[in-house]
Formats: structure tokens, sequence, C-alpha cells
């Protein structure tokens, strides 16, 4: 999957508003695609280093963080109390991480501007680590 075209999706949170976001919509942005769920401790660690990278690149990259939570109350706690500034949205039917071949939790997709998938983590990543804002800095 490194080095392909990363797959598009729609995702739409009916109990969210309505809510919906599509990949595609980020084309010619770096990606930080991260499937994560609320009750996922290592989920929950890396979290804080998801919303501290947007904060530090935001002219640069956009993370996207996609949850698949099916309970909507456990999703909207979650990111009520901490997700502020991280875009994120719950696909119930777990559509997009199945795309992905996305079944545990966090597993985090780096796409470049052109939309290639260029990394693929696996488990809770600091991602303030000078490497990693090195890296994605110069996608």
């Amino acid at each position: 999957m490194l080095n392909t075209a990363a797959p598009d999706f729609t995702v739409i949170d009916v109990d969210g508003g309505a809510k919906h976001i599509s990949l595609h919509d980020f084309r010619g942005q770096v990606v930080v695609l991260n499937f994560w769920a609320s009750w996922c401790t290592p989920c929950l660690e890396e979290e804080p280093s998801l919303v501290a990278l947007q904060l530090k690149m935001k002219s640069q990259i956009q993370v996207l963080a996609i949850s698949t939570d099916e309970d909507p109350a456990a999703y909207k706690k979650y990111v009520d109390q901490h997700t502020a500034g991280l875009l994120t949205i719950r696909d119930s039917k777990q559509q997009s991480n199945a795309l992905y071949g996305s079944h545990k939790y966090p597993e985090t997709f780096i796409i470049d501007r052109n939309g290639i998938i260029r990394r693929k983590l696996i488990g809770p990543q600091d991602f303030t680590k000078p490497d990693m804002i090195d890296y994605l800095a110069h996608l």
C-alpha cells in the first residue's frame, strides 16, 4: 500500500449533525490520517501529540482523526473533552478504515500532497518528535 494512491472516502456522521468529510478535499496538503477509538487506551495516549502536531504545523499539514466508535455518546464525550483543535469525525460503519486494511488501533497513514501514501505507522506514536516534524515538513 505504500507509495500508492490513498483510497478516497467520504465519511458522514449522521449523529454529529450530518457532518461529512472527504479525503479528496485535502488534496494539495500533507494529511496525517489517524484511525482511532475512544475505548482504545493507546489511541488516547497518542492523541495529545496529534493535537500538538496540528497546532505546530497547521499551515503545512492536516491531521484527520477518524474514530471507529459505534457508540455516538462515547465518541462525543471524548471529543468534547480531549480533541480541541483536531479535525475528527466518527465512522461507525468503519468503511474508511476498511479501505486501508486498518482494524487495530491506532494506525496512522502519512499521505503526501499528491495523495500518495508515504508511511504507515502502527501503534501509538509521539508526533512531536523532531524527526517526525522534520519528515512532515519535507513532504
